[in-house]
């Protein structure tokens, strides 16, 4: 137990100053990036789902506050497949802790998982897109 301790505060010292740093880099961007995002949405399936979810993938923030900005993307003419692309990458796809996914948990791992957490997003928006038109 002493062992695991010693482990886990060990982690903690590498892994808080890199948190710290990606908090604030983050928290200097968002804001910017935030005003584009209605302008890069152009209607198509295939563009929508991309740059939705290149859009959620390099936000950072709560879950909770992707969902009133994706209410405040809907009001502003962004189509609702971006919104869902951009919801699914904003809470799997961690661009932004990267680098203490890497130093936690090793970089093949972390970049294979959000790799395929990235695909997955644009496949998952798109189906329930789909899915949505089939029920109406």
């Amino acid at each position: 137990m002493k062992i695991a301790a010693y482990k886990t505060l060990h982690m903690f010292k590498i892994a808080f100053p890199v948190i710290i740093g990606v908090l604030l880099l983050v928290s200097l961007l968002n804001p910017l990036l935030e005003e584009f995002y209605p302008k890069i949405f152009t209607g198509n399936y295939v563009i929508d789902s991309l740059f939705g979810a290149i859009a959620g993938s390099i936000s950072f923030g709560i879950p909770v506050a992707a969902y009133f900005l994706g209410g405040e993307l809907l009001k502003k003419g962004v189509s609702l497949l971006a919104v869902a692309a951009f919801l699914l990458s904003w809470s799997t796809v961690s661009v932004a802790m990267l680098p203490v996914e890497i130093a936690s948990l090793g970089k093949k791992f972390a970049l294979l998982r959000n790799c395929w957490s990235f695909l997955m997003s644009i496949i998952i928006a798109i189906l329930t897109i789909v899915t949505l038109k089939i029920i109406q």
